[in-house]
């Protein structure tokens, strides 16, 4: 398992380990699927974010995240946030903020989501729009 804040700020290097090919800059996560479809990289103080799907991702890990050799720039999605999104449930109601996630580095897969009122487990999660985490009630 892994957090999210934790992969924040990576060295993301190709499949050598030691071509560094930029920073995670963030990972777009689809709530509804419950994933991390892709990792944003920063390429330098001055250049564009590439995006890399997750597919791509040979391992992560506390040195960084390492590519595929087949890893190739994929078409950048809107970049949403997870981290410090407003949390609603389907009704409108408002349940905190998005703290942090956790994430299993194998898969992508989003374990837990944690808010300022707690863990919410994945099931829970229907989508993430431009204003919110929105939620199952429960």
């Amino acid at each position: 398992m892994m957090l999210l804040t934790e992969v924040y700020g990576l060295p993301v290097t190709g499949p050598d380990g030691r071509t560094r090919l930029g920073t995670v800059a963030s990972l777009s996560v689809d709530a509804g699927a419950g994933t991390v479809r892709q990792v944003r990289v920063r390429r330098g103080p001055f250049r564009k974010e590439a995006a890399v799907s997750w597919d791509a991702v040979r391992s992560v890990g506390p040195d960084g995240v390492r590519l595929r050799a087949d890893a190739a720039a994929d078409a950048p999605r809107r970049p949403r946030d997870l981290l410090g999104s407003l949390v609603l449930t389907e009704a409108g109601r408002e349940r905190g903020r998005v703290l942090d996630a956790a994430v299993a580095p194998e898969t992508g897969r989003v374990l837990a989501v944690f808010t300022t009122r707690g863990e919410l487990p994945p099931a829970r999660l229907l989508g993430l729009g431009d204003h919110a985490l929105v939620v199952r009630s429960g």
